[in-house]
């Protein structure tokens, strides 16, 4: 692993934002043998060339490698794991997720025995995993104990001897490969967010590294201050990440995960310019499973290849001290809003479908407990909740700019006017969930073209909330839904 991989432009993700359900689905929820296929569907079919697998959250299957090379072997024949197409896994974070912590070290004990799999299928020494992704980043240390525990206790302990005698457990059960791993950070807050660079300097200092790879989130950073303020994290971090580049002769390669609805990024098959645009350094872009299930086929593949074929660049400069102000004034009013929201948002997130069967992760707004003591659910259903009664969550939080503010913020975001305009045509301004001031301040600002059907049925589901009819709200939600191609 000296040279550089040449690792996609695309990742394809778990997140279960999707409306319609992919062919091969043996129910409403995905879970194991089904996204055993959906890996395979995304690399044969779609283009994407990795595939990220989350071992986060629920049952883990440690076997993947072995069922996909069994299962497609001729694909995987012409298509090498590990060199031509990626399989890149998302562990959980020791530190925050306690109950899940040793997931973790059951999740890097599989990566040899992978090896050994792709070796026997392959005949040569090209791992098939050797990446993971730490979400939740927050530490030099929490990068680096999962580097250090896969090469020492993983690898190092092969050549311990048994019982005093010669014999390694190397010599006993075969060499374990390969020698070390990737560790991919994943920043999801706003400190982290804003120290990415230092973190992941520390870490490339006593490490001869031919790449770092960097993840950055925009769902939950949206979800914890609002869509602006994650988008101005995004750019900062970026910024600095590119200048950590130039000054330490370490590729730094960043991936972003965004998602289909604007709150979340607001990466689609027919916004693919747009988006790349606003974050022109980003190497790798996550797709995930609206962008490839609700879109006709053809068109997610051609957005595929379009976004694979694209040369990253550098970042769009941004004024850190005026950004981070902004940040911290619409983020304490979206925050405020949050506050004010929280019973119709539960109320409908109970009724939005799931598409994954998993267990709760509670996220990082529900670790801080940080707004008033109110407990939300995650991005997708969260975002799926607000949307369903008129508010897109795009919105909260513009009523704390003044001009100059939009000024500004239509020099350096990029998508500005392009979309809360997306936002919009769902926001209904006589939903009682509206603030006066906040309808004022989207109309004064944003190019409203509302759906007049998508506002019928949200004004349904706010009587539906009202008269306590549980169908209604769940029924609701789904053709919603359908009118914007995303759930949430």
């Amino acid at each position: 692993m000296c040279d550089i991989p040449d690792f996609s432009r695309v990742m394809s993700t778990q997140h279960p934002d999707n409306v319609h359900l992919p062919f091969f689905a043996e129910s409403t929820e995905l879970c194991g043998d089904d996204e055993v296929q959906e890996a395979y569907y995304s690399y044969s079919h779609l283009g994407c060339r990795e595939q990220m697998w989350d071992c986060e959250g629920k049952e883990v299957d440690n076997f993947v490698v072995k069922k996909l090379l069994s299962r497609y072997d001729q694909f995987f024949r012409d298509h090498q794991l590990g060199k031509d197409v990626f399989l890149t896994l998302r562990v959980p974070n020791p530190e925050v997720e306690r109950a899940e912590a040793k997931i973790l070290l059951e999740t890097l004990e599989s990566i040899p025995r992978s090896f050994d799999i792709a070796h026997l299928f392959y005949g040569n020494d090209i791992p098939p995993i050797f990446q993971v992704i730490l979400p939740m980043a927050s530490s030099f240390a929490a990068i680096d104990n999962i580097y250090q525990y896969y090469r020492d206790f993983v690898i190092g302990r092969q050549n311990n001897r048994l019982g005093g005698r010669e014999i390694t457990i190397a010599d006993w059960i075969g060499r374990f490969a390969p020698e070390r791993i990737d560790v991919i950070p994943l920043f999801e807050d706003y400190e982290s967010m804003l120290n990415a660079a230092g973190i992941v300097g520390r870490y490339l200092q006593d490490k001869d590294l031919a790449y770092q790879r960097v993840f950055l989130a925009r769902s939950d950073p949206a979800m914890n201050y609002g869509m602006i303020p994650a988008i101005l994290l995004n750019k900062i971090a970026l910024s600095r990440l590119h200048d950590l580049s130039q000054d330490s002769g370490v590729p730094v390669l960043p991936i972003i995960g965004v998602g289909s609805a604007p709150f979340r990024g607001n990466l689609r098959p027919d916004t693919v310019e747009r988006c790349t645009a606003e974050y022109p350094s980003v190497h790798t872009f996550t797709v995930q499973s609206a962008f490839k299930y609700d879109y006709p086929l053809d068109q997610v593949r051609n957005a595929v290849r379009n976004l694979e074929s694209r040369t990253p660049s550098k970042p769009l400069r941004i004024d850190a001290e005026e950004a981070v102000r902004i940040v911290d004034a619409m983020g304490a009013a979206y925050q405020k809003a949050l506050a004010e929201l929280s019973d119709p948002i539960n109320r409908v997130a109970g009724c939005v479908p799931g598409r994954r069967k998993r267990k709760l992760h509670i996220g990082l707004f529900g670790y801080s407990r940080s707004v008033g003591g109110i407990t939300l659910p995650r991005a997708i259903t969260f975002t799926a909740a607000l949307y369903s009664v008129g508010l897109p969550p795009e919105l909260l939080g513009l009523d704390s700019l003044d001009q100059s503010d939009i000024d500004y913020l239509r020099d350096v975001y990029v998508n500005f006017d392009a979309d809360l305009s997306d936002a919009a045509r769902f926001f209904d301004p006589d939903s009682e969930y509206v603030p006066p001031s906040l309808a004022r301040a989207v109309l004064d600002c944003v190019d409203v073209c509302p759906d007049p059907e998508h506002q019928a049925i949200a004004a349904d589901i706010r009587e539906a909330i009202r008269m306590n009819r549980t169908s209604e709200i769940r029924s609701g939600t789904i053709r919603a839904a359908n009118l914007r191609n995303f759930l949430g």
